[in-house]
């Protein structure tokens, strides 16, 4: 098992920039695809961001691509989300996420996350 710490959400303006951060500990990372998954008042879990165990691969929602950035140190078994042109749709709950590699092709189904953190809160300001 895997136990999942995330920190650095907080309050900012549109066009700003975040960085969350996932702590891991008792697995490491590179043992896992690892995702970072978002949820707003009232509305349904929505896939961010993943990167794969195996060739560190990252997939990223529509509505974040090129803004957002997932990235992963092995050797400080972290995980990362680099937030940048922040909008105020952005606003949400973040949640670190990890599953087996083996766990089917799509990494955007949220189901399919065995392990999450407590999630950390991201507000941005119009």
């Amino acid at each position: 098992q895997v136990q999942l710490v995330e920190s650095g959400g907080g309050l900012v303006q549109a066009g700003g920039s975040l960085r969350l951060a996932c702590a891991a500990s008792g697995r490491t990372v590179s043992s896992y695809d690892m995702g970072w998954i978002r949820q707003a008042p009232g509305k349904k879990r929505e896939f961010v961001a993943a990167i794969r165990s195996i060739g560190a691969w990252t997939y990223y929602a529509n509505s974040v691509k090129g803004r957002f950035t997932i990235s992963r140190d092995n050797a400080k078994n972290m995980v990362y989300l680099q937030m940048n042109g922040l909008l105020p749709d952005d606003t949400a709950v973040y949640y670190c996420s990890a599953r087996p590699p083996g766990a089917g092709s799509d990494v955007s189904d949220d189901d399919r996350y065995n392990y999450w953190g407590q999630g950390t809160q991201v507000t941005v300001s119009s």
